[in-house]
C-alpha cells in the first residue's frame, strides 16, 4: 500500500507527529493514492471534494457529478495561484501508519516518518485531470458544501474555514 504526503515545503527530511483538533495525540498524516487528487491543491485552497460511493443514488449521481467520476470543488478566487503553484508529493512507508477515516482516505501515524521520495508536482489542473476529477470552479463553495454535506456521495471537505461567505 502507498501512502502520501503533499506539501508547499519542498525539503522535508522527517516529518514529526504534530498536534491536531482531530486526534487525541500529535501525528503525522498521509493520503491514500485514491483521495490524492483532493490535496493537490496548495495548502490553504479551501474545497469541496466529492466522489461516487456504491450506495450513493442515482439522483445524488446524476445532481451533483454528472459525469464526472469524481470533483475537487474550488472558488475562482484560488484559480491562479493553483495554476502558478507546485507541490511536493511525499511518498511515505505505509509501516507505522493506522487507517483515521476510510471515506477520506486519512492515515496517520504517531511516531516520526521518514520520506522514502519527494516528487515535484506542478501545472496542478492538468494533475488533477489525470487522476480522474474534474476541478469545477464556483464563485463560491458553501451551498455546494450543503448539497454534497446531504448527499450520499462520499466527500472530504477541506479548509472550508478560509471559503468567502454566502452572499
Amino acid at each position: 500500500m502507498s501512502l502520501f504526503h503533499i506539501s508547499e515545503d519542498p525539503a522535508i527530511p522527517l516529518f514529526v507527529p504534530r498536534p491536531s483538533a482531530y486526534t487525541a495525540e500529535p501525528v503525522v498524516w498521509a493520503i491514500t493514492p485514491e483521495r490524492l487528487v483532493n490535496y493537490l491543491l496548495p495548502r490553504d485552497c479551501p474545497r469541496v471534494c466529492f466522489w461516487a460511493r456504491p450506495d450513493s443514488t442515482v439522483g445524488d449521481r446524476e445532481t451533483l457529478l454528472a459525469d464526472d467520476a469524481a470533483v475537487v470543488a474550488i472558488e475562482a478566487r484560488w484559480l491562479e495561484r493553483v495554476r502558478q503553484a507546485s507541490l511536493h508529493c511525499y511518498t511515505m512507508p505505509p509501516e507505522g501508519f493506522v487507517e483515521l477515516d476510510a471515506n477520506a482516505g486519512y492515515w496517520v501515524s504517531a511516531k516520526p516518518v521518514r520520506p522514502i521520495e519527494n516528487v515535484v508536482v506542478s501545472d496542478l489542473p492538468d494533475q488533477i485531470a489525470r487522476r480522474g476529477a474534474r476541478l469545477r470552479i464556483l464563485p463560491r463553495l458553501v451551498a455546494l458544501q450543503a448539497a454534497v454535506a446531504a448527499s450520499s456521495l462520499g466527500f472530504s471537505m477541506i479548509r472550508m474555514r478560509n471559503a468567502a461567505p454566502e452572499l
